[in-house]
């Protein structure tokens, strides 16, 4: 089974992007936060939420609102495109997207490993497969199993690949998902694999937020947001039903149903080494507060005895495993495991007696840890474990009532990311990669504890006289932020470097190090620094250090970002001259906190598909199911504080600002585009220089195949040489 995570359910993580993820150093000129430096008497814009006048730009495809978008483009593009450098940059980030020798990472299951492809011919991709012998190769034979450029243009739709949900054992029924333009609301179609095409009179569900399940060859458990009635006040589905084949899905029975004001309800399956499948349910009541449901067969949905702080991980021989982001002491008077703990009980006992057995410790994090992937295979629980931000990982079995680990042998000073594991298999998948060092795909034997690489992508980049070093920066309250340096190793430390900061800071999501050919061949190549801020917010140190940043305490993840940036300066790495900050989703918030309060820190900000409006991000598409991570506007306090970090609402009319960069995704429905287009709107009103554009296809990531990745790539380093290297 996939980890049911909070990230992965209401998906604002931004990893994609992550991936793309004055000439001398002056002295910087201490800044209040919340403060910027002007250029006269500072004059904030009022805007009341609810009588905005930029409302029109809500309006996702608006006639006026597309013509106003498309009009930006133009402008951007002409600026852009039109640089000299532009075609070269793109057709090298091209080049890297399309390139034939990436690994082609799969899953391994029914004796396959399956794979998604897409080249510089097949742009929506290839679903295909072929044995594991094959796989091993050079050159693997590879069966098509989909061919979704074909399908496209057969349907005259623009479908993007969002994965298939192959039935176990035989895994030849597959509930495949498919997006039209790259939204999250898609379409699910039975597939036979043996057949080669979808099932005649087979399931198939309405474009909708959600997802389905197979609960047998014959039954599903569907949750969508098609209706006022299944949908919550976020956007996704509040009702989990069983759907027989051969009825209509209006027929379905109600299994488990949520509030509308969760963020949502999601069914899932858990399936055991030994066959045995257990259907359940996350009812999130905020998007960190989650009720867990088991759903039987026969008989009512029964509550499992889990902390709202939780997240359910795997099955493996018998045992439930589970995490807390929260202290939880079960039994009154008993034993309190600590946050971040990795924890199993026996789930066969708890079906029958519908009370809490006995609670297992897997594993307690130590200081400056973190989990990563946690996967079963048939002889072993494989769990990843990030020590200060490079990765490890330990093969855990459970026998006599107890957990025993041994660490396997990855290789050292990366990141360590567990791929595809089977409860039913013991071949696993593990990446091991650095800002350096490209990446290389490891098997893994569960059975003998062997791990051995069997596929990697070349030097992708001039690594030579590179170097990577992590240094930490002191936030306002004294806590260390550690951040990593890509830089040549002979760099003058007279703040002339030009350097383009990377940060996320939300949802537990963590940042590590990664091997990236466009940034490489783009920016590194062409004497640019990287660097990577480790600030609190996100899951770099476990629970504590996400939990650190919530709500009203926001301030300290723009206050670790600030220290980072203003320590770049202090060491003469680089200056405010030579800096650009970068960040997309919630990481577009927070470059946005950085244009309004700290403007003298860059030359440049790019905010990528972008919350920026915080007093109205909750009303606008699943925005609401943020509130646990923001707050909510319409608290006193809480929309106090969001008001005063709220970019929209804190531009100064007679501020000196850095030429900020703001781009987003007509087809992005998650992050309401809405916020990016108002930003823009607004800063070209008061005349402060700005650029827009707007990929009319691309969902989340602003891109929907390769050309639009490497379009996204070439515009936006074509942008940090305008502002940090001419």
């Amino acid at each position: 089974m996939s980890n049911v995570t909070k990230a992965s359910i209401a998906g604002v993580s931004m990893l994609a992007l992550a991936a793309c993820n004055p000439a001398t150093h002056q002295e910087d000129v201490p800044v209040e936060a919340g403060t910027a430096e002007t250029g006269g008497e500072r004059q904030i814009v009022e805007i009341d939420p609810n009588n905005d006048p930029r409302l029109w730009l809500e309006e996702v495809e608006g006639e006026e609102a597309i013509a106003w978008a498309e009009g930006e483009n133009a402008r951007t593009f002409e600026r852009l495109q039109g640089d000299e450098r532009y075609q070269g940059l793109y057709d090298q980030a091209l080049a890297v997207y399309q390139s034939e020798d990436r690994i082609p990472y799969g899953t391994f299951q029914g004796g396959y490993v399956w794979n998604f492809w897409q080249d510089a011919t097949n742009t929506h991709g290839l679903w295909r497969r072929t044995t594991m012998e094959s796989y091993l190769t050079d050159s693997p034979d590879w069966d098509v199993i989909l061919d979704l450029d074909t399908l496209s243009d057969a349907e005259e739709s623009n479908w993007v690949w969002r994965g298939a949900n192959c039935l176990a054992p035989a895994y030849d029924r597959c509930m495949i998902t498919l997006s039209d333009g790259g939204s999250d609301a898609a379409v699910r179609r039975e597939f036979s694999v043996s057949e080669r095409g979808f099932v005649e009179g087979g399931f198939v569900t309405p474009e909708a937020k959600g997802g389905v399940s197979w609960i047998d060859a014959d039954t599903l458990m569907v949750g969508l947001a098609t209706s006022e009635g299944d949908t919550t006040d976020s956007g996704y589905p509040s009702v989990a039903y069983r759907w027989a084949r051969g009825t209509d899905l209006s027929a379905a029975t109600e299994a488990v149903r949520g509030d509308r004001e969760d963020v949502g309800l999601f069914s899932f399956r858990v399936e055991d080494s030994d066959g045995t499948v257990y259907m359940m349910a996350s009812e999130a009541d905020t998007f960190y507060d989650t009720t867990w449901w088991y759903l039987p067969n026969e008989g009512e949905a029964m509550q499992l005895p889990l902390p709202p702080k939780s997240s359910i991980q795997e099955m493996y021989q018998g045992q439930l495993v589970f995490t807390l982001q929260e202290d939880w002491t079960p039994v009154e008077g008993g034993e309190t495991y600590p946050s971040g703990a990795l924890l199993s009980f026996e789930m066969a006992a708890f079906a029958a007696s519908g009370e809490l057995p006995d609670v297992h410790t897997v594993y307690v994090l130590r200081e400056r840890q973190s989990l990563g992937g946690i996967g079963a295979t048939r002889s072993a629980l494989m769990v990843a474990i990030d020590e200060n931000v490079v990765g490890g990982i330990e093969a855990f079995q459970f026998a006599d009532g107890e957990w025993t680990s041994e660490s396997l042998p990855v290789p050292e000073n990366l990141t360590i990311a567990l791929g595809s594991t089977n409860s039913s298999e013991d071949i696993a998948f593990m990446n091991a990669e650095g800002f350096l060092t490209p990446d290389t795909l490891y098997m893994i034997n569960a059975a003998d504890m062997t791990v051995n690489p069997i596929k990697s992508i070349p030097e992708r980049f001039n690594a030579e006289g590179l170097v990577v070093e992590q240094l930490e920066a002191e936030s306002t309250d004294g806590t260390m932020i550690p951040y990593f340096v890509v830089r040549r190793e002979d760099t003058v430390m007279d703040g002339s470097t030009p350097t383009l900061l990377y940060a996320y800071g939300g949802f537990e999501v963590s940042i590590r190090p990664s091997y990236s050919g466009s940034r490489g061949q783009l920016w590194l190549e062409n004497g640019g620094a990287y660097v990577v801020a480790n600030i609190r917010g996100g899951g770099e140190f476990g629970p504590s250090w996400h939990q650190a940043g919530l709500k009203m305490d926001r301030q300290r993840i723009y206050d670790d970002l600030i220290a980072v940036a203003e320590d770049m300066h202090t060491n003469g790495l680089t200056s405010p001259r030579r800096t650009a900050v970068y960040g997309g989703s919630n990481g577009g918030l927070l470059t946005g906190v950085m244009y309004t309060q700290r403007p003298d820190l860059w030359n440049a900000v790019i905010s990528a598909v972008p919350l920026l409006d915080m007093l109205r991000y909750h009303t606008l598409l699943a925005g609401a199911s943020w509130m646990g991570e923001y707050g909510n506007p319409e608290d006193p306090d809480e929309g106090a504080f969001l008001r005063s970090i709220s970019p929209y609402h804190n531009v100064d009319a007679n501020g000196e600002y850095p030429e900020i960069y703001l781009y987003t995704s007509t087809k992005d429905d998650r992050v309401h585009p809405g916020h990016a287009r108002k930003m823009a709107h607004l800063l070209s009103e008061l005349g402060h220089d700005y650029l827009y554009y707007e990929n009319i296809e691309g969902g989340h990531s602003a891109a929907a195949n390769l050309e639009e990745l490497a379009r996204r790539d070439a515009m936006l380093y074509a942008f940090l040489m305008q502002k940090l290297m001419d």
